[in-house]
């Protein structure tokens, strides 16, 4: 077992983030979960991840938004969070156009039961370039369907329920190669039972007392997951993790 000590500080701390080869996924795209957890594992204060966070995790979690071609979010963690558009810096976007990237990835919410407020701003602010999608099932009642296709651009992804699998192959076919999910836990929980989540960016925040949710929470019946360590790095008292799934890991080797 080696001491984890505090190494000599990065210039940027995106740049072992951009430096991670995302293009041969396992399956339809790279899936990257980027989440946040207190020192006793809980993913919330309050209801909110924001109370959570740090002050570098805050910038490292608005700027990993630039290795995304779209970045999804379950309904809970957009209403909680009060999620709008996505912003980035003039030379993040310039970078992603080099890369041959959009100027900034959409926001693609997962929402069962469309409960949604179709006034706010992720959806009313988004540009015509960057339109939100949502991603449902055919089950979702029929009047709040109609009006998620006047707000947004609506998949369909299962019957009753919103399938990893569909809705990675949907966003696949947009075009979408590296998709960041930044929660919430249950649908975290789906994409690591469906085998989908590639890699997790984790960040561990000096804090205990929050809400009883964990990172993730399985579906009855999910497989355990197995994961190698990447990367990792220290800013303040914020510990970033950097895991691969193992399978992934096994793929590229």
């Amino acid at each position: 077992m080696e001491p984890l000590e505090r190494g000599t500080p990065i210039p940027d701390p995106l740049t072992p983030y951009l430096e991670v080869n995302r293009s041969q996924p396992r399956h339809e795209c790279w899936v990257t979960g980027h989440m946040v957890a207190g020192l006793d594992g809980t993913a919330a204060i309050h209801g909110r991840v924001g109370a959570l966070s740090t002050e570098p995790d805050q910038d490292l979690f608005r700027r990993m938004r630039q290795i995304a071609d779209v970045v999804m979010v379950g309904a809970q963690t957009i209403r909680s969070e009060g999620y709008a558009p996505m912003r980035l810096s003039e030379s993040a976007r310039a970078q992603r156009q080099a890369r041959g990237q959009s100027e900034m990835p959409p926001v693609a919410v997962v929402s069962r039961s469309l409960d949604l407020d179709w006034s706010s701003q992720v959806f009313a602010a988004a540009p015509e370039h960057a339109r939100t999608i949502v991603i449902t099932c055919a089950r979702a009642d029929p009047k709040r369907l109609a009006a998620a296709e006047q707000a947004a651009t609506v998949v369909i992804a299962g019957d009753d329920r919103v399938e990893p699998a569909k809705a990675l192959q949907a966003l696949a076919g947009f075009g979408y190669q590296v998709v960041l999910c930044e929660g919430g836990p249950r649908w975290l929980g789906e994409l690591v039972a469906a085998d989908r989540l590639d890699e997790l960016c984790l960040s561990i925040s000096p804090m205990m007392g929050g809400d009883p949710l964990p990172v993730s929470v399985a579906p009855p019946g999910a497989d355990i997951a197995q994961f190698s360590l990447k990367s990792t790095m220290v800013a303040d008292d914020t510990l970033f993790l950097r895991y691969e799934s193992k399978t992934a890991d096994e793929g590229r080797s």
